[in-house]
């Protein structure tokens, strides 16, 4: 077993700053979950009061049921990959993956076989007699990885292991950590700043925001039923377009009047606003880029728009547009759904309109920006 536990836990430094406030989680055993945020939201702090690496101002941190606020980083049974992959650089390759077990007097027989069974995994064989500074960033990262592998402990911590890597060698390399995943079968805890790390590696996700959690739960579910206005900008490339308009109640159908249009909010979404009792008023309207679509022409759903950039990015165009009050959007468009003559048409400065999926708006109080469907009373 290999279960986390932070219960109240803070970190207050000693000019009073308050870096996490009141954080209460609890990580199952063999969970993968990934700490997410922009930069000085105190998900590295967080990660780090577990390693012990920080002192834990209040509250509690379990690893197996036994709190270890007080027991050492080597104590504590767990394993940390760093950003900068803290190698050294007069050792080679194998004499870096082998140097914990070497302080711990493990029999030399056990290291060898314990060195060459995670550079096998990790595809690092043939790199075992270099020294780090022969090796790509990929491959320097693989041997941190190594180096905590063979430690055999309860927890892996990685503090944005790939932030230094180019974008390919990062979707190469997170392929290449889940597969790590499911071959050592423990317990992980994962801090990056890039949603989309988050979303394809976590089971759970937590995102952080000035120290406080923001919300927990599965990629789904963070992506589909955002508790906030800061959730919901948060996850998804391009972010969520929001912008602020009223929600109209007409006996039980609901509409949304975004620039003068009138959009009949449908579906689930619709049954959700009428169990929820909301009534209508003023609202941060949020859309997805992906759920507005082109419209035909003129229509009382429709927003007249003008195409301001038009971002080919392969598989689909990213088209900005700026509605007659200002109002800027994105507009995700698969390419595949359009005709030669429409892509003729999708130059700077044309004429568009544009409308939302029914089914596929979010709603937030304009005060608070908690959701009004998915929200926490």
């Amino acid at each position: 077993m290999a279960s986390v536990k932070l219960t109240n836990v803070k970190k207050i430094y000693d000019n009073n700053v308050v870096a996490v406030h009141d954080f209460n989680l609890d990580i199952k055993d063999k969970e993968f979950v990934v700490f997410v945020g922009p930069s000085g939201c105190g998900k590295s702090t967080t990660l780090r009061m577990v390693a012990g690496l920080e002192e834990i101002s209040d509250g509690t941190v379990e690893i197996d049921g036994e709190v270890v606020n007080d027991l050492q980083p080597k104590d504590r049974n767990i394993a940390m990959v760093f950003q900068n992959y803290a190698l050294y650089p007069h050792m080679t390759v194998y004499d870096n993956i082998a140097f914990s077990l070497r302080l711990k007097k493990v029999p030399e027989d056990v290291i060898y076989a314990k060195v060459t069974n995670a550079a096998e995994i990790l595809g690092i064989t043939q790199y075992l007699m270099r020294k780090p500074r022969a090796l790509s960033g990929g491959q320097r990262q693989r041997v941190a990885i190594g180096r905590a592998m063979v430690r055999d402990s309860k927890v892996f911590l990685m503090d944005e292991p790939l932030s230094n890597l180019d974008a390919k060698l990062r979707n190469q390399m997170r392929a290449e950590i889940i597969l790590l995943r499911q071959k050592l079968d423990t317990t992980f805890i994962y801090v990056t700043h890039d949603q989309t790390e988050a979303m394809t590696l976590g089971d759970r996700i937590v995102i952080m925001k000035d120290g406080y959690i923001m919300q927990v739960g599965t990629p789904m579910e963070v992506f589909e039923k955002p508790s906030n206005l800061f959730v919901a900008e948060f996850i998804g490339a391009p972010k969520m377009n929001v912008l602020k308009t009223n929600l109209v109640k007409e006996g039980d159908r609901y509409f949304v009047t975004p620039c003068g249009a009138k959009i009949e909010v449908t579906g689930y979404k619709e049954k959700l606003l009428a169990e929820k009792g909301v009534q209508g008023g003023e609202i941060l309207l949020g859309a997805r880029p992906e759920h507005i679509v082109l419209a035909d022409g003129p229509a009382e759903n429709a927003i007249p728009c003008k195409l301001e950039v038009n971002e080919m990015m392969g598989s689909e165009l990213h088209l900005h547009v700026f509605s007659e009050d200002g109002t800027r959007w994105i507009v995700r468009v698969p390419t595949i759904d359009l005709s030669e003559e429409q892509r003729q048409h999708l130059t700077n400065g044309a004429d568009l309109y544009i409308t939302f999926e029914g089914k596929a708006m979010h709603f937030f109080d304009p005060e608070t920006e908690k959701n009004l469907i998915y929200g926490e009373e």
